[in-house]
C-alpha cells in the first residue's frame, strides 16, 4: 500500500468515527404513500402527477435536511417507490413485512409499516402475538395486530445487533360502522344507533390498540431475554402514554420482589421515553461541573443554552378538532438512559418537525403529512 492511500484510509477511519458519533432515530407517519395512479381507501382518491411529485418531494427535503440514520416509517402503501426514494437518500437497507391490502386491481386499503437504515440490517422478522396469552386475556384465537409488527436487527455502530420495532397501533375510530342509508330506520333511531356503535366501537379500538401494547411488550421482553440485544421501539401509537391505555409500555414498578431485584430487572427489560431520558441526559449535563466549576455544556452546542432550554415543553404531533396530542413515540431500553451507568449513548436532542401543522405554507406543505415527524439524537457518552 502506498503513502498516499494509506493517508487516504486513515482519513476515511478518521471521518467514519467522527460521524459515527451520534446516531439518529425518526418515527415518520407519511400519510397515505400511494404511487399513482392507484387509489387510497375510495376510487377517486388519487395523487396527481403533480401532488405525487411535491409530496416526493417533501419527504425528500426533510431527509435531506435531517439527516435520520434509521427511519421507522407508517402508513406505506407503495412499497418499492418508498424504497426507491430512500435508497436515493442513502439508505441502502430497508425492509416490510407485510403488503397493503388491494381491491378491484387499483383500490388500496390497509397500509403497512416499513424500515430504512443507513447501517445493516442483519435480520428482520414479523413480531406474532402469543395466542395463548391473548385467550389468557380474553381475546380470540385470531388475534392479530391490526398492522403487522416490524422487528429489524440493526448493527448499530458501537452497540452491535439493536431490535428495532415500528408499529402502527390500532386508531381510535370505531371498529364498528352503521350504515346509515338503511331506510328501516327512522332519522332518530339512525341517529341513537350511531351513538351507540360509536360508544361500542370506541371502546372496541381501544381493547385492541392497549392489547396490541401488552402483547408486543410480552414479545419484546422474551426476545430481550434471549439475546441482551439493545431495543427501539418507534411508531405511530395512536394513543398518549399517559392516559392508562398504553402506559405499560413504561412498566416501573415491579410487586413482590426484592427492591435490588426490583430496579435491576425493570432497567434491563423495561422501556422508556426517549423524551424523557432527554431531560434526564439534559439534567446530567446542567449538573456536571469542569475544573473551573462552570457547566460542562459542550455535548450540547446544538442546544439553546440550558438555562433556556429548562423547563422543556413537548410539541404535540397530531391535532384533531383544534388540540394536540403526542401520538408518535420512540421508545428506548437501558443502553440509551444516562442515568443508567452502563450505557454507551444519551439522547443529546429531541426534535418534532411539526412546522406544516401549525404554519402550513401551501406550496411547500400541501402534500405533506397530518403527523409530526419526531427526530431523537443519540450521542456517544464520553
Amino acid at each position: 500500500m502506498t503513502e498516499e492511500s494509506i493517508t487516504d484510509k486513515v482519513l476515511a477511519d478518521e471521518s467514519t468515527a467522527e460521524t459515527n458519533l451520534s446516531l439518529k432515530i425518526a418515527t415518520f407517519n407519511l400519510f397515505n404513500y400511494l404511487e399513482p395512479p392507484n387509489a387510497y381507501y375510495e376510487f377517486e382518491r388519487i395523487y396527481s402527477a403533480e401532488q405525487w411529485q411535491k409530496k416526493q418531494k417533501w419527504i425528500v427535503d426533510y431527509l435531506h435536511e435531517y439527516q435520520p440514520d434509521i427511519i421507522g416509517f407508517q402508513e406505506v402503501f407503495s412499497i418499492e417507490s418508498l424504497k426507491e426514494l430512500v435508497n436515493t437518500q442513502g439508505y441502502s437497507y430497508f425492509s416490510v413485512v407485510a403488503q397493503p391490502q388491494v381491491v378491484d386491481d387499483f383500490i388500496y386499503k390497509k397500509p403497512v409499516v416499513a424500515i430504512a437504515s443507513r447501517y445493516p440490517i442483519v435480520a428482520v422478522a414479523e413480531v406474532k402475538p402469543n395466542i395463548e396469552l391473548a385467550q389468557t386475556l380474553g381475546l380470540t384465537e385470531n388475534f392479530s395486530f391490526s398492522r403487522k409488527v416490524i422487528r429489524a436487527t440493526i448493527n448499530v455502530p458501537h452497540l452491535g445487533n439493536t431490535d428495532c420495532y415500528v408499529v402502527h397501533f390500532k386508531s381510535k375510530r370505531s371498529m364498528i360502522e352503521l350504515d346509515a342509508q338503511d331506510k328501516n330506520r327512522s332519522a332518530e333511531q339512525t341517529i341513537i344507533e350511531s351513538l351507540k356503535a360509536q360508544v361500542a366501537g370506541s371502546w372496541g379500538s381501544t381493547i385492541q390498540r392497549g392489547s396490541e401494547a401488552t402483547l408486543l411488550m410480552i414479545e419484546m421482553i422474551t426476545r430481550r431475554e434471549a439475546t441482551s440485544q439493545p431495543m427501539v421501539l418507534m411508531g405511530d401509537f395512536n394513543n398518549t402514554l399517559t392516559d392508562g391505555v398504553l402506559s405499560h409500555l413504561l412498566t416501573n414498578t415491579l410487586r413482590f420482589v426484592s427492591r435490588i431485584d426490583r430496579d435491576a430487572y425493570l432497567t434491563k427489560y423495561c422501556l422508556n421515553d426517549a423524551w424523557n431520558l432527554y431531560k434526564v441526559a439534559l439534567s446530567n449535563e446542567a449538573n456536571k461541573t469542569n475544573d473551573t466549576g462552570k457547566i460542562n455544556e459542550a455535548n450540547f452546542e446544538s442546544n439553546q443554552a440550558l438555562s433556556e432550554a429548562l423547563p422543556l415543553i413537548r410539541r404535540a404531533t397530531h391535532y384533531f378538532g383544534g388540540a394536540g396530542s403526542v401520538l408518535d413515540y420512540i421508545l428506548l431500553s437501558c443502553e440509551f438512559d444516562a442515568s443508567y451507568h452502563d450505557s454507551l449513548y444519551q439522547v443529546s436532542s429531541y426534535e418534532t418537525y411539526d412546522r406544516h401543522l401549525i404554519n402550513p405554507i401551501f406550496d411547500r406543505d400541501g402534500e405533506s403529512t397530518d403527523h409530526g415527524i419526531v427526530l431523537v439524537t443519540l450521542s456517544l457518552r464520553s
